[in-house]
């Protein structure tokens, strides 16, 4: 391994992510007064997606150091002694990552139905309210 690959369709949603909901709570005396439910809602859709979307990132670029540590040569070749019981756990986990890999599109539908369930929480809250 020569050097760590940022995983940009990764690191570009999570910082997107992170300046919405610092938006979203600098204005939220604005954004709260108009439809409070919607907004919030929203704030937990932005919040749940960008906390899965930074955990890939954070997973991705771990386990890329990780197996980074057994090149000894820094050729990104592993040979000799460089192959180890270890260094093979370690690449494993890299190339076994997957589900990691698309957590773009699951961590999409995870905070979809997360929100769902806020909002639906939230109504049913107003509608005993009132």
């Amino acid at each position: 391994m020569n050097k760590i690959i940022i995983p940009y369709h990764f690191i570009i949603p999570t910082a997107i992510g992170v300046i919405l909901v610092i938006l979203i709570l600098l204005y939220r005396k604005k954004l709260i007064a108009k439809n409070k439910l919607l907004w919030i809602t929203l704030l937990v859709f932005i919040a749940v997606y960008t906390f899965l979307i930074g955990r890939a990132a954070f997973k991705d670029i771990y386990y890329q150091w990780n197996l980074s540590r057994y090149d000894l040569n820094k050729d990104g070749i592993f040979i000799g002694q460089e192959v180890t019981k270890n260094q093979q756990d370690a690449m494993q986990s890299l190339i076994n990552n997957v589900g990691n890999s698309f957590s773009f599109a699951t961590g999409l539908i995870y905070a979809v139905i997360i929100s769902i369930v806020v909002y639906a929480i939230g109504s049913m809250q107003l509608f005993k309210k009132k």
